[in-house]
């Protein structure tokens, strides 16, 4: 494909506009072993200065980088990244090494620590996601070819897996990754719902999130997190809200004009996530 001045569009894509020298893909020749690799330990780092501008764009499409990795969890396809990238910068500007564990992501903050289990075989490792992408078809992350090879999904290309994010505080850091598993962080505030034309004596500005689902189990509360991050993928705020009762409420906001909440409301309704209940977060 040609663009408009001449240039061919696919193999700018292909080098990422003459960065890489090799157009395709490949891994390293012979067999990779792994198991002599420690197993990463998640500490607390700052944001890198690279690589987390807000929003970026890449190849004419727009993508958002989320605040905090606090509470974030997907599941969906893996793909890997080998020799054409081994050896050039990551998004963050560290070197990409195949041989180590780490990973890119279109919108977790760099750096975050992940743990990815692939759901085949129950194989977990700790990651560090330091790059960007991966920005073709439906992938929900591109691991280091190690990784890969430490989930055993290496020759087969793909694998459907699960992330999970580790966020340790300041000064705090794991001494077993494998058995990290974290979960959302509960909100101080609580949620006060009035459902759309319910008190119309309610002034629109006071609504600050929508209200999708009040749920018993906060595993029921996470798939529809999930389902959210899955249909809108960075564009999407979702917040899981533990109420004094009990209760997991998932959130979509906050929303400082009520206008974008409106939009949204619809959004949610065509993508068959019912009808949203407006929602105003109260000390």
């Amino acid at each position: 494909m040609l663009g408009h001045d001449g240039s061919n569009i696919d193999l700018d894509k292909a080098s990422g506009g003459g960065r890489y020298s090799i157009l395709q893909d490949h891994a390293p020749s012979g067999d990779v072993k792994v198991d002599h690799l420690p197993d990463l330990v998640p500490k607390w780092e700052p944001k890198s200065r690279g690589g987390n501008k807000n929003p970026y764009e890449v190849w004419g499409k727009k993508y958002w980088v989320m605040d905090s990795a606090k509470g974030y969890t997907a599941e969906g396809t893996a793909s890997w990244y080998g020799k054409k990238f081994h050896g050039h910068k990551t998004s963050n500007g560290e070197i990409y090494d195949m041989y180590a564990f780490s990973a890119a992501h279109k919108s977790l903050p760099l750096p975050t620590f992940l743990k990815v289990t692939n759901l085949d075989n129950d194989r977990s490792v700790i990651v560090r996601v330091n790059d960007r992408g991966p920005f073709h078809g439906n992938r929900l992350i591109d691991l280091s070819y190690a990784a890969a090879v430490r989930l055993d999904y290496h020759k087969k290309g793909l694998a459907r897996v699960r992330i999970e994010a580790i966020t340790p505080a300041k000064g705090e850091t794991y001494t077993s990754a494998d058995a990290v598993k974290e979960t959302p962080q509960a909100l101080p505030n609580k949620a006060s719902a009035v459902s759309k034309g319910a008190d119309a004596s309610t002034p629109d500005l006071v609504f600050t999130h929508l209200q999708l689902g009040a749920f018993s189990s906060e595993a029921s509360a996470e798939k529809l997190k999930q389902r959210l991050f899955e249909t809108f993928d960075t564009s999407v705020r979702v917040e899981v809200n533990k109420q004094g009762d009990g209760l997991y409420k998932v959130l979509v906001g906050p929303y400082k004009e009520i206008n974008e909440l409106q939009q949204w409301q619809g959004k949610l309704q065509e993508n068959g996530f019912g009808s949203p209940v407006r929602v105003a977060l109260v000390p």
